[in-house]
């Protein structure tokens, strides 16, 4: 059987880095092919010039038998190549219709625009596919797992039969990461084919049926779900065996960093998402915050972190009230803070890697003097963190943006770990990490716990959250519901509380007996 897509040498060089190394690969029809690879390990630049938006420096595409050049991604659709990617790139105040439609509109009579044409196409497609969207929402109004399903579509509108996939569930919580395998699985049993990009062990095995190893540019195994488990595939990754099993000792308490007493926070939409919360954090102690995403998570960090401006309730950090300060203010207490978007709200894309990683001490010692910056110990200082955390870039004058999303990821955390601080604030901070940045990423929290910092983990992983844990606060509706030893409760405990239900209770169904406690 003639494979439907084939790559050939694939090779792409840029300057001070071999991306894709002479990269050879089959794709077969109804079959979903996980690409696992480290962070920077090209996976993506892969799928870029398969869908147009890089060129080979050598190597040939073949679909369905025949050599095509595909020098943009109106080539690669007209091919019947779609690609998903990690960021959406989808219009916040356009209708799903409006998102869909954009770039190969419908029209009618007299050249104006038939919506109404492409929102029944919508409604088939999302009815063929199991995919629930509704044409005329608002994308600005959908949860991100909705999100995603209308990058599916607007593929699927475009007839697209293979379909890539570029870190789909980086953004999804565990609950929408499964409806996207049922999905993808009813997309290949109804003749298309997927290749999907990831580097989390447990959903290769959930939903792959070939799995590709790439690593520093070049292919390096393949495997299947059937030969492989999560310890096989991770040393193959990385090169090495993995410690996949998280050592810590009893955490030491100290003092209490943070308090936070009867706060309320509200969102955007001035709608109460943090609703008279009471916690504390002690040094030498990781108290993890466990919720599926959505429940006021966010809009609690933003407001312990300087970036969003409570209406009730008091925080303190030390004992300094910091209710309303700035994020200076709170930075300068000797807090970190990793935060969730790390596009929006920790770099600066346009700028060097050099300055992403003062952006927080670039106006103190030793980085400066007045208004004078001292750009050797700038660079300096970016050598090395480059090197201690294993960013795979030419180097620190490369723009940040343009590294893959984990390997952001990794400038924020060596900006942030490797500072003196007192309480770090991490919320999902392996989000795009591959395995072994994630090994070593938890070593560094629990290092900063055992050294006294306090530490306060959200992340919707909640096997995160049970590996690195003492403590754990489920939030549900923006009230705090339980506050739980992390040593002396069960993950399938956990998962009922984060869905509102008290395990204690004998029905197991009661989502509103669960009263709000102070930690």
């Amino acid at each position: 059987m003639t494979p439907v897509l084939e790559l050939k040498g694939i090779t792409k060089q840029f300057p001070g880095v071999l991306a894709n190394d002479h990269i050879d690969l089959t794709l077969n029809k109804g079959e979903i092919l996980v690409l696992l690879g480290e962070n920077g390990a090209g996976k993506t630049t892969l799928m870029n010039i398969l869908y147009g938006l890089y060129q080979p420096t050598e190597g040939e595409i073949w679909v369905e038998g025949k050599k095509i050049e595909v020098h943009s991604p109106t080539d690669a659709i007209n091919a019947g190549i779609g690609m998903v990617h990690q960021h959406f790139m989808l219009i916040p105040v356009f209708t799903v219709t409006e998102n869909v439609m954009l770039g190969d509109e419908s029209t009618k009579a007299g050249g104006f625009l038939d919506p109404e044409t492409a929102a029944q196409k919508i409604r088939h497609i999302s009815n063929q596919y199991n995919l629930a969207v509704e044409p005329s929402a608002y994308v600005k109004d959908l949860p991100v797992g909705v999100q995603q399903r209308v990058e599916i579509i607007k593929l699927l509108y475009r007839e697209a039969d293979i379909l890539i996939f570029d870190e789909p569930t980086a953004v999804l919580t565990p609950q929408e990461a499964d409806e996207l395998f049922v999905i993808m699985r009813e997309l290949v049993n109804q003749g298309k084919s997927i290749i999907f990009i990831t580097h989390k062990l447990r959903e290769i095995l959930d939903v792959s049926d070939r799995i590709m190893v790439v690593r520093r540019g070049k292919i390096v195994g393949e495997t299947t779900p059937q030969e492989a488990d999560q310890n096989k595939l991770a040393a193959m990754m990385v090169g090495r065996e993995v410690q996949l099993d998280l050592e810590k000792s009893p955490a030491q308490l100290g003092e209490t960093v943070l308090s936070v007493t009867d706060l309320t926070v509200t969102d955007d939409q001035k709608q109460i998402t943090v609703d008279n919360v009471s916690l504390t954090v002690q040094s030498g102690e990781i108290l993890g915050i466990a919720g599926v995403q959505g429940n006021g998570q966010t809009e609690l960090v933003e407001a312990i972190t300087g970036l969003r401006n409570p209406i009730d309730g008091k925080i303190e950090i030390l004992g300094n009230n910091i209710t309303h300060a700035t994020p200076r203010q709170v930075t300068e207490l000797g807090v970190a803070h990793v935060p969730e978007d790390r596009q929006r709200d920790g770099l600066v894309l346009s700028f060097p890697i050099y300055e992403n990683l003062v952006l927080n001490t670039y106006y103190q010692e030793p980085y400066a003097k007045g208004v004078n910056l001292y750009y050797d110990r700038i660079y300096k200082n970016a050598d090395q963190l480059i090197e201690d955390f294993d960013v795979r870039t030419p180097g620190a004058s490369t723009p940040v943006g343009s590294l893959s999303g984990g390997n952001q990821q990794k400038v924020i955390i060596a900006r942030e770990l490797s500072r003196p601080i007192k309480f770090l604030v991490a919320s999902q901070p392996t989000r795009g990490l591959d395995v072994g940045s994630i090994e070593y990423i938890h070593n560094r929290i629990v290092k900063k716990r055992d050294d006294g910092c306090a530490v306060m983990l959200v992340s919707p992983e909640l096997d995160e959250i049970m590996k690195l844990s003492d403590r754990i606060a489920v939030m549900y509706r923006g009230k705090i519901i339980a506050v739980l030893d992390a040593n002396k409760v069960t993950k399938e405990e956990v998962g009922l509380w984060m869905a509102g239900i008290n395990p204690n209770d004998s029905k197991n169904n009661n989502r509103e007996s669960a009263n709000n406690q102070k930690i």
